[in-house]
């Protein structure tokens, strides 16, 4: 699986996550401390996540890093 397919696949994961707890993107954005526009980039995997960043997200949406990355 080459980067581009990998970012898309974890964007994905993060969305459909953020999405089951009805968290809007902004609201996610705010809990990380982040933009909308930057969780928009990364959900469709125009940008790749930091580390700090995803541990973030996962910490967000109280799921283990691991699970976001089981592409």
């Amino acid at each position: 699986m080459n980067i581009e397919r990998k970012r898309r696949a974890l964007g994905k994961a993060i969305r459909e996550r953020r999405e089951a707890q009805k968290l809007s993107q902004n609201k996610l954005a705010l809990m990380i401390g982040s933009s909308k526009s930057h969780i928009w980039r990364i959900e469709t995997g125009r940008v790749g996540v930091g580390i700090d960043d995803l541990m973030r997200i996962a910490d967000a949406l109280d799921i283990e890093v691991r699970d976001l990355l089981s592409f």
